[in-house]
Formats: structure tokens, sequence, C-alpha cells
């Protein structure tokens, strides 16, 4: 199967309001928002800014109370 590129896909929710999944490049959705947006602008400045921050962002393990390299 060909792998696609990494995305986030905007869509229309049941109430009509816009939203984002993150798809790994295997097709996966690997992470989604956790708002509705009510204009499709103001999902994709909450997508782009998840993409901004995620590069740099640290993975706290809350079980073992540290940070993992």
């Amino acid at each position: 199967m060909a792998e696609i590129p990494k995305q986030f896909a905007l869509y229309k929710d049941r109430t009509g309001e816009w939203r984002w999944r993150l798809h790994a490049a295997n097709g996966k959705i690997i992470a989604d928002s956790a708002e509705a947006y009510t204009t499709k602008a103001n999902c994709i400045h909450g997508a782009r800014l998840v993409a901004s921050v995620a590069t740099g962002a640290g993975i706290w393990n809350v079980v073992d109370q540290k940070w993992e390299a």
C-alpha cells in the first residue's frame, strides 16, 4: 500500500461545526481537534497552531513523573 503524506483533514461534524484530524503517513488518525470551530478559518488556525508547537513538545511520563528522552 502506498503511503500518503501526513496531513490535517478538515471536516464538519454533526452540528455543522468545523473540526480537524491529523493523519499519519499510513492514513491512520493520530490526533484530532478536541473542540469544534464555528468557522473554517478558525479550524485552520487551530490545526496550524498544533503543527507549529508539536515539533518542540516534550513527552511527560505521568506514571513515572519524569520527562522521556
